[in-house]
């Protein structure tokens, strides 16, 4: 009875922060001028704005296997090594440095009056692109991965090795039916987390692109301030809650294939 007790408060603050917020979405996603109405989902998924949800899906997705493959071999390169404390340490710095300060330091980079693009002859408007984007976003996705890879790699037993070469498996059928199998639950969390991160960025997009490259946060932004579009506050309501679908989509493909992969385990 003192353990559930115990819980409340924790339920409380999660339904205050959480639900009150999650009801407003939902409420004003299927309101329409004062009544019920499915009118603004409709509108969310036509015309500039499922161009927006599209292309916010596409970013996510390159950046979440750009960024897992990359950050995977990343870690294992620095798991063993002397470098390892100093490699984990600054990737739990730049794994949280995004926002504006990240968009100035790749526009003063490689921006059209960059440092290093005039030296390389980088053409002008490069960065402002979605590819350019994709660079940007791995900045903090890369180090975000290996933060995530490290505990798994350290989870690799010598012994397993050991074994494996004993019994004459090359390195190949080692990471084939050994390594990649144990590392495949990690690694596919990684994935949906940084597809989570990217698809949820705003500051960093809004600082570089603008509406060059669309994206649904940029669109929500714009309908919620009025600076673009007036009166279309229920429309990024229902944009919002899209992207809520999009993620639980998500999450309901990572789920099984997770459940699946750690039987090897067991």
């Amino acid at each position: 009875m003192r353990r559930s007790l115990g819980a409340w408060p924790l339920l409380i603050f999660f339904a205050v922060v959480f639900g009150i917020p999650a009801i407003a979405l939902v409420a004003g996603a299927f309101t329409a001028q004062g009544r019920p109405s499915l009118g603004n989902l409709s509108q969310s998924l036509q015309g500039g704005y499922l161009n927006a949800m599209l292309g916010s899906i596409k970013l996510s997705g390159v950046v979440a296997v750009l960024g897992a493959i990359l950050g995977t071999f990343l870690a294992q390169a620095v798991v063993t090594s002397r470098l390892r404390e100093a490699v984990l340490t600054a990737s739990g710095v730049l794994a949280n440095f995004g926002g504006v300060p990240l968009a100035f330091f790749w526009i003063a980079t490689l921006g059209n009056s960059g440092v290093v693009s005039g030296l390389i002859g980088l053409p002008s408007g490069s960065l402002y692109t979605f590819w350019g984007l994709v660079i940007v976003y791995m900045y903090f996705s890369i180090p975000l991965m290996v933060l995530v890879m490290a505990p798994a790699l350290d989870g690799l037993r010598p012994q397993w090795r050991e074994a494996a070469a004993n019994s004459g498996a090359s390195s190949w059928h080692y990471w084939r039916y050994v390594g990649i199998p144990v590392l495949t639950p990690a690694m596919l969390g990684g994935v949906v987390l940084l597809f989570g991160s990217a698809f949820s960025a705003f500051a960093t997009a809004n600082a570089m692109v603008g509406t060059v490259v669309p994206l649904v946060t940029l669109k929500i932004a714009s309908a919620l301030t009025g600076d673009v579009l007036i009166g279309y506050e229920n429309i990024a309501l229902a944009l919002s809650l899209d992207m809520v679908v999009v993620a639980g989509l998500v999450m309901a493909i990572y789920l099984p294939l997770q459940r699946r992969s750690t039987r090897w385990l067991r």
